[in-house]
């Protein structure tokens, strides 16, 4: 079986690809493209047997646990989107997506529901109300 008709299966299983984590989409891209490498090779032959085996799992965002971005650049915690963005450095993306995480987290320990607004609009303020009562 040739790399394009693995990417078709992995494609069609995926809606697209829409349920891949970006870097495996280019990932396939590239296999497609017949510009891998042999450890990226590898890495399209285990993602092919995951997604066919039915235990394709996508990583967390940055590994940082409950928190994922899909490809439009919108950031999701227990898969409820709380941000959006993209950063052209590797470390501003990581620092954004640990204070995001942080924010997630402490909402939750404080029995808010996490959300775009309570995370981003609201969160010195409620954090405050919480730890004044």
């Amino acid at each position: 079986m040739t790399n394009c008709e693995k990417a078709i299966e992995i494609l069609q299983r995926t809606h697209d690809g829409d349920d891949l984590a970006p870097q495996h989409l280019n990932l396939v891209e590239l296999a497609v493209n017949d510009m891998v490498t042999e450890v990226g090779q590898a890495a399209f032959e285990q993602l092919y047997r995951q997604i066919t085996g039915g235990t394709y799992v996508q990583p967390w965002y940055h590994d940082i646990e409950n928190l994922r971005k899909d490809h439009h650049g919108y950031v999701y915690w227990k898969e409820i989107q709380v941000d959006h963005y993209s950063f052209d450095k590797y470390e501003d993306a990581q620092e954004a997506a640990l204070e995001l995480a942080d924010r997630c987290r402490t909402l939750e320990m404080v029995g808010v529901p996490v959300s775009t607004a309570h995370q981003a609009w609201w969160f010195d303020e409620i954090v405050s109300a919480v730890t004044s009562s």
